[in-house]
């Protein structure tokens, strides 16, 4: 049983946030009946961008701004990575964090990497979005009027490179499960950047780069406009 709601209720938290879908409707959620004290961000090891979904720390500054809440970010290795998260849930729990929101959809609330991480800085854990039918999710996304574009995709589960840059739409879901592709993109095929919905101030503008590849991975870097 997904007992989400009672976990963040008229709490304070901090969310777990990338910048795409998941993440932002989760927090949507949680700040309709919590208090949001801020964002967490992960970069890598250069600082330069964020792990899976490239954004650039101006980028995640600016998603911040228009959503109207700090981002704490740091830089990590994957080996870094738990360290540094559970630094800044320690320091977000001085500012008052009681709960952890994240996005994630499948993984379980005991024995998971984010279940760890929490117990260990000895807050609670919330995941809005927890074993919430995949289509379902992103359709409430799609109809609260978010705007994300796909960003990055993985070529070898289906995904093409027409793809970067598309924007959700039913019809792009339709179109995915066509091609058996999860439209959550919970198997890691692609994921989005968020650039307007119910609770930015404004819309992001932003330019599209030149398509970066590594390995069976495309990415779409955006720029912001002036």
């Amino acid at each position: 049983m997904n007992d989400w709601l009672e976990r963040v209720k008229n709490k304070k938290f901090i969310a777990s946030f990338s910048g795409g879908k998941d993440s932002m409707l989760a927090l949507y959620k949680a700040k309709q009946v919590a208090e949001p004290l801020g964002l967490i961000a992960m970069l890598d090891e250069t600082e330069e961008h964020s792990h899976s979904h490239r954004l650039t720390p101006e980028f995640l500054t600016a998603q911040a701004q228009a959503i109207g809440y700090p981002i704490y970010s740091r830089g990590a290795s994957w080996t870094t990575y738990e360290q540094h998260f559970i630094e800044l849930l320690q320091e977000a729990k001085k500012k008052g964090a009681e709960v952890l929101v994240t996005g994630d959809v499948d993984v379980a609330y005991e024995g998971t990497w984010h279940a760890d991480v929490t117990n260990k800085v000895g807050i609670t854990l919330s995941m809005p979005l927890y074993l919430k039918n995949h289509r379902s999710l992103v359709e409430e996304f799609i109809d609260l009027d978010f705007i994300a574009m796909v960003t990055t995709v993985n070529l070898s589960l289906g995904m093409r490179m027409e793809d970067l840059g598309r924007i959700l739409t039913r019809d792009f879901l339709d179109e995915l499960q066509q091609r058996s592709i999860d439209p959550c993109g919970e198997g890691g095929e692609f994921h989005t950047t968020v650039i307007d919905g119910p609770i930015f101030s404004a819309p992001l503008q932003v330019q599209p780069l030149d398509i970066i590849t590594h390995e069976n991975y495309a990415f779409l870097p955006l720029k912001l406009k002036a």
